[in-house]
């Protein structure tokens, strides 16, 4: 919901995949962000050969998505990467909390 907006506000599908393929049996999920929120959710009915403790990759974020994205719940944003066959790019840093809270001032 803070880093990809587009599938709660469009519906929009964006390809979902466990990083790591492995020979689980796939079953039918709903991949949900952590803030609970009920829109908060990157894919729903996705078919995924997974297992506890596996990560997983939303293989593309669409127009807009960092301008989309928020702070809500004090949340920093992740960072933004390029892939292109087997080269990675950092095109924005992750935040921190730190960045949250540099541009706050306080009251006299």
């Amino acid at each position: 919901m803070n880093d990809l907006l587009r599938p709660t506000l469009y519906r929009a599908y964006h390809a979902i995949r466990p990083v790591r393929a492995h020979d689980a049996p796939a079953h039918r999920y709903d991949v949900v962000g952590p803030v609970c929120e009920s829109g908060d959710w990157l894919g729903r009915e996705r078919m995924l050969a997974i297992e506890p403790g596996d990560l997983l990759a939303v293989m593309s974020c669409g127009a807009y998505a960092m301008a989309m994205a928020s702070n809500y719940n004090t949340r920093p944003r992740g960072a933004e990467v390029m892939v292109d066959g087997d080269r990675v790019h950092l095109v924005r840093a992750r935040e921190g909390i730190a960045d949250l809270f540099a541009g706050e001032k306080r009251l006299p």
